[in-house]
């Protein structure tokens, strides 16, 4: 990842240059693109950094939602830096007009073709990532991964707007072309930066595990001889490959205290061996009988996390 900072502020180096040179707003939509994705960089360089601290006495659950905190930090420079700046420079664009310098375009539309090689391979290198992660439905569910792929792609679509807005505008003497592609680059980072946010909130404030992983743990659970039934069930991710798991259940009468014992450590060792990324699970019962049964589900082998069962 440091590489591809380095190589994308030189990016974005070059495109302001051009930029400034031909007084041209689609190029310096995208310098101010590569800015952001580079700011996003080290926002990305953070999370992975934070979210693998241990637990501890302050956060017993980890640090893994750091990935969407800074997450959520990178949509909002996408947004801030990328789009509101590239609808700056279309208005100014189609309110004061421009004149094309056929030299300095010229070099802009090399720097955008550079720029369009060298994003289109960092493009094919994230895809191939996610690929190696298990394809769409699980190599995205790490955000930072998730936000590289959105970027990529977007400076592929940006860059090509841009010359496409470039060479019209050469072609017709027309700054609206241009100026339209500033503003088709902004309503493209807009949105881009729209679908991380929400993404980053959904997971910051709480989000389930998939329905699919949640069926099989109530199957797991209904499938126990000693449950009558399954009275709730609540998932929470706590991390990229971490969830928290919590059951009410309603045993079946007539456990006793060893017994009842016995069982919530089997449970909960039988969720945690189909579900790998289920790194807490407590365990509830709605009609616990006797009150030895009661002690024996309240004690620390039956309540407590994972590790403890």
């Amino acid at each position: 990842m440091l590489v591809a900072l380095a190589a994308n502020l030189v990016i974005a180096a070059a495109k302001a240059v051009g930029g400034l040179a031909a007084s041209s707003p689609a190029l310096l939509s995208e310098a101010a693109h590569s800015v952001a994705d580079s700011l996003n960089e080290v926002f990305l360089l953070a999370a992975l950094r934070r979210s693998r601290r241990p637990p501890d006495r302050r956060h017993p659950f980890g640090y893994g939602k750091e990935r969407f905190f800074w997450s959520l930090l990178a949509a909002v420079g996408i947004f801030v830096m990328g789009g509101c700046f590239s609808f700056y420079q279309g208005v100014e664009a189609l309110r004061k007009g421009g004149e094309e310098h056929l030299s300095g375009y010229v070099a802009g539309l090399v720097v955008l073709g550079v720029a369009l090689l060298a994003e289109g391979g960092s493009l094919l290198r994230a895809l191939y990532q996610v690929r190696r992660q298990g394809g769409r439905g699980s190599g995205l569910r790490d955000p930072a991964l998730r936000t590289v792929v959105a970027e990529d792609g977007t400076a592929v679509v940006g860059v090509t707007l841009a010359i496409a807005g470039m060479a019209l505008h050469m072609v017709t003497g027309q700054v609206v072309w241009e100026a339209s592609a500033s503003l088709a680059i902004g309503v493209l980072l807009v949105y881009v930066a729209y679908r991380l946010g929400r993404e980053a909130r959904d997971q910051l404030i709480g989000e389930a595990a998939d329905p699919e992983a949640s069926g099989r743990i109530r199957e797991l659970l209904r499938a126990q001889p000693e449950i009558d039934s399954v009275e709730a069930l609540f998932t929470m991710k706590t991390g990229m490959d971490t969830v928290l798991v919590a059951a009410r259940v309603d045993l079946a009468p007539g456990l006793d205290s060893e017994r009842v014992e016995e069982v919530a450590v089997r449970i909960k060792r039988s969720i945690a061996h189909a579900f790998p990324e289920a790194e807490q699970v407590f365990l509830d019962v709605t009609d616990r009988g006797s009150p030895e049964a009661r002690e024996a589900w309240e004690s620390p082998a039956a309540t407590g996390e994972r590790g403890g069962a």
